[in-house]
């Protein structure tokens, strides 16, 4: 019977094709699988909040790609081969970061959370009964939010309030108290003697000029 018989390299570049075209169009297609397993194993591998995962998988596979084609087509073998499928597997790195990143910086920022709201200012829309439920308006993000909010004290509708910290779904509000006005002091007796001898002394050099 006739055998098939594959050179190495090329079944080295072949593989490479298949298995990152593959995990590449998984990660695609189910988001970045991969990046989430060294996400949850600690291991920051990005740039600039880029996963390097789908760049290093285009390589990959643009790589395998690269290869078959010098062999096949340039008729090319051993390390000009390599080196035509590393330049494929750059491309590749380069048009998979540049695409991934146009997605992140697509999506915007990160969502709203409940957690955001700590440190903001507010008023009650209804009342809150102290250890108990109310509700709340307080503004991010360039509108009023509604949201379930206690207090330690009764807290009526229209009080100013400071979100203080998070309760499950809601907040934890406290009364924001008015700032003093700082008033000046009044003169203490001692000052009011020393300025009342300084005028009679004044007068009685006026006299006595």
């Amino acid at each position: 019977m006739p055998t098939i018989t594959i050179p190495i390299e090329d079944l080295v570049f072949v593989i490479a094709a298949l298995v990152g075209g593959g995990l590449l169009l998984i990660t695609v297609v189910l988001d970045d699988v991969l990046g989430g397993i060294l996400d949850a194993l600690h291991v920051d591998f990005s740039i600039g909040g880029i996963s390097l995962m789908p760049p290093l998988l285009a390589f990959i596979a643009m790589f395998g790609v690269g290869g078959i084609f010098a062999t096949q087509v340039l008729s090319l073998h051993g390390g000009p081969a390599a080196i035509v499928g590393v330049a494929f597997g750059l491309v590749g790195f380069a048009i998979a970061f540049l695409l991934f990143r146009a997605l992140k910086r697509a999506e915007g920022g990160s969502p709203f959370t409940i957690g955001d709201l700590v440190g903001r200012q507010g008023s009650v829309s209804v009342t809150i009964p102290a250890g108990r439920l109310g509700t709340v308006y307080v503004r991010a993000e360039g509108q009023n939010h509604e949201v379930t909010a206690t207090a330690q004290e009764d807290i009526t509708t229209g009080t100013a309030i400071k979100v203080v910290g998070t309760a499950g779904m809601g907040v934890v509000v406290e009364r924001l108290m008015p700032q003093p006005i700082a008033m000046p002091m009044p003169p203490s007796p001692a000052d009011s003697s020393a300025a009342t001898t300084t005028t009679d002394a004044s007068k009685g050099d006026t006299t006595d000029a």
